[in-house]
C-alpha cells in the first residue's frame, strides 16, 4: 500500500514521484501532465529533475513537440505502471474492508506539523465517515513507530522512513528548514541567497535529541558537520524541542536554530527567521501505518493525502 517495489524502482522513489512520471510520459508532455495532475509545470518539471538526478540516469528526452521516455525511462514505467497498479488496489481494498467498530482513528503527530497537511484530509474522512472520531498525540518519530507496533496508533507522522515489512509509508511533505537568529545576527550574516550554512560556526545549535528520531538527526548533523559546525552534546533523551524553547536559547545571541518557512509560532521581535543560501536542509514527513490494516477510514485518509504536493520553500 505505500513504497515502491520491484528490481527497476530505486527505494526512496515515491508513489507521487511514479505517478507524476507516469503521467509526463502517457501525456507526452509537461502541459499536459501538469494538468492531469493538477499541478504547476514548473513544479512538475523540478519533480522529473530530481527523480532522475536521484537515480543517475536519463529518463526523459525532451524537444520542441514534448517529451520522449528513454531506455531507463521505459523501464522505469513499466515497473513503475505495476506499482501503481498494486498500491491502488491495495487502498481501494482498504476502503471495502473497514474493520468492525473503528470509529476512533488514533494519529500521531509531531512537533512543527505544517498545519494544513492534515485539515483537508480529515475532512474527506469524517465527510464520508460521520462517525469517525480522531485522536490525536504528540510523540516524536521513534515513540510512533513503537506505539504504532503496539497497536496504540493507526497512523504514525514520522521523520523517517521506517524499515521492515510491518509498515507501509508515504512520503507527505518536505520541507527546506530555514534559519532562527537574531535580528542583529541575522544582518550580519545574510547574503543575497539567504545565509550560507557555515557561516553559523561558532555559534550553538539548539537541537533535539537523537532517539526521538535518529536517522533524521544523523542525517541533518552530518550536513551540519560537513559545512563546519561543531556540535556540542546532544539534547538529553525525552527533551522535546518545544518552540519556547528555540526562542529563548536563540534570543541568546549565541545559538541558531532551524524552522520551515512557514513555521506557525510568532517570533518575538529580537529574532528572526531567514533562508539558508542553497537550501541545503530538506526535512521529510512520512506517513505510517500497518501494513495489515483494513481500516476504511485510514484507508481514505491515506488516498486523501496521496496527492502531490510542492515542497515547502521560499523565492
Amino acid at each position: 500500500m505505500g513504497g515502491p517495489g520491484g528490481a527497476c524502482c530505486h527505494e526512496h522513489v515515491e508513489i507521487r514521484e511514479m505517478r507524476a512520471f507516469v503521467a509526463v510520459v502517457e501525456e507526452g508532455g509537461l502541459s499536459a501532465a501538469a494538468r492531469r495532475l493538477h499541478v504547476s509545470q514548473p513544479a512538475l518539471s523540478q519533480t522529473m529533475t530530481t527523480l532522475e538526478r536521484r537515480l543517475g540516469v536519463q529518463l526523459l528526452v525532451r524537444s520542441s513537440t514534448g517529451v520522449e521516455a528513454t531506455d531507463a525511462g521505459m523501464t522505469l514505467l513499466a515497473g513503475a505502471r505495476a506499482v501503481l497498479a498494486r498500491h491502488d488496489e491495495a487502498i481501494a481494498a482498504v476502503t471495502r474492508r473497514g474493520a468492525a467498530g473503528g470509529s476512533v482513528l488514533r494519529i500521531g503527530i509531531p512537533l512543527e506539523l505544517p498545519g494544513d497537511l492534515l485539515s483537508g484530509p480529515l475532512a474527506e474522512v469524517t465527510a464520508a465517515d460521520p462517525e469517525t472520531r480522531v485522536q490525536a498525540r504528540h510523540l516524536s518519530s521513534a515513540a510512533q513507530l513503537a506505539a504504532l507496533t503496539a497497536g496504540e496508533l493507526d497512523l504514525a507522522l514520522v521523520r523517517e522512513h521506517p524499515v521492515g515489512p510491518d509498515f507501509d509509508a508515504m512520503l507527505v511533505v518536505e520541507e527546506r528548514l530555514g534559519v532562527l537568529l537574531t535580528a542583529t545576527l541575522t544582518a550580519k550574516l545574510a547574503g543575497p541567497g539567504g545565509i550560507p550554512l557555515a557561516a553559523l560556526a561558532g555559534l550553538s545549535w539548539v537541537g533535539f535529541p537523537r532517539s526521538g528520531s535518529p536517522a533524521w538527526y544523523d542525517e541533518l548533523t552530518a550536513i551540519l558537520r560537513s559545512h563546519g559546525l561543531e556540535l556540542g552534546p546532544d539534547a538529553p533523551q525525552g527533551q522535546e524541542l518545544i518552540p519556547e524553547v528555540k526562542l529563548a536559547a536563540v534570543a541568546t545571541g549565541g545559538a541558531f536554530a532551524l524552522a520551515p518557512p512557514d513555521w506557525a509560532q510568532p517570533l518575538p521581535g529580537s529574532v528572526v527567521w531567514s533562508a539558508l543560501a542553497g537550501q541545503p536542509l530538506v526535512r521529510r514527513t512520512w506517513a505510517v501505518w500497518s501494513a495489515h490494516s483494513h481500516r476504511r477510514d485510514l484507508g481514505r485518509l491515506v488516498a486523501a493525502l496521496d496527492r502531490p504536493g510542492p515542497v515547502s520553500t521560499v523565492d
